[in-house]
C-alpha cells in the first residue's frame, strides 16, 4: 500500500502536542488505526494520553483522570460516546501471533486503535493506517512525522498535517 510523502512539523513543548492530538481525534472514527513510532522518551504516550482525552471530550464522555501507559497490561480501553478507544503498548510483545489475545483485530474493525511499538506487529499491522513517528528535537521539543498508508490513513494525514 502506498504512502502519501511524510508531513514533518515540530512540536515545540507539551501544548504544541495537545494540539497535534485535539486535531487528529477532531477525524478519528471507528475503524482507524494510528501507529505511533518512537524511541522510548519520544512522546508516544503522552500524545495518546492527549487523543485519548480529546476524544473523550469530542463524543461527551467523562475525561479519564489518569490515562496509565499499557506497558504491562498491553492494553487499556476508553469508552468515547459511542466509539471504543483501545490504546496499545506492544513493547513487551514476544511474538505478533501473541497480539491476537488481546483482540487487537476486533479493535481494528470496531473501534478507534492507538498503538505505540506497531512494528511488533509484523504483517498483521492494518496496510490502512496513519504513522505519526516521534523523534527528541530538544529538552522539551519533538519532531512528528505522519505518513498516511491506505485512504483512511492518507485522508487522516491530509487533515491534521499543517
Amino acid at each position: 500500500m502506498t504512502a502519501l510523502p511524510s508531513t514533518d512539523m515540530i512540536l515545540a513543548d507539551l501544548d504544541a502536542t495537545r494540539a497535534l492530538a485535539r486535531r487528529l481525534a477532531a477525524l478519528l472514527a471507528p475503524g482507524d488505526v494510528v501507529a505511533l513510532r518512537g524511541p522510548l522518551g519520544a512522546g508516544k504516550t503522552a500524545l495518546a494520553r492527549f487523543v485519548i482525552g480529546a476524544l473523550c471530550a469530542r463524543f461527551g464522555a467523562p475525561v479519564p483522570d489518569e490515562v496509565p501507559s499499557p506497558t504491562y497490561t498491553l492494553v487499556q480501553t476508553y469508552e468515547a460516546g459511542d466509539a471504543a478507544v483501545w490504546h496499545f503498548d506492544l513493547y513487551r510483545l514476544a511474538r505478533p501471533e501473541d497480539a491476537e489475545e488481546l483482540a487487537i483485530f476486533d479493535a481494528f474493525a470496531d473501534g478507534i486503535s492507538l498503538i505505540e511499538w506497531p512494528e511488533r506487529l509484523g504483517a498483521g499491522l492494518p496496510a490502512d493506517r496513519l504513522e505519526i513517528a516521534l523523534t527528541v528535537e530538544g529538552e522539551n521539543s519533538r519532531r512528528a512525522r505522519l505518513t498516511g498508508f491506505g485512504p483512511c490513513g492518507r485522508a487522516l494525514a491530509a487533515g491534521v498535517g499543517p
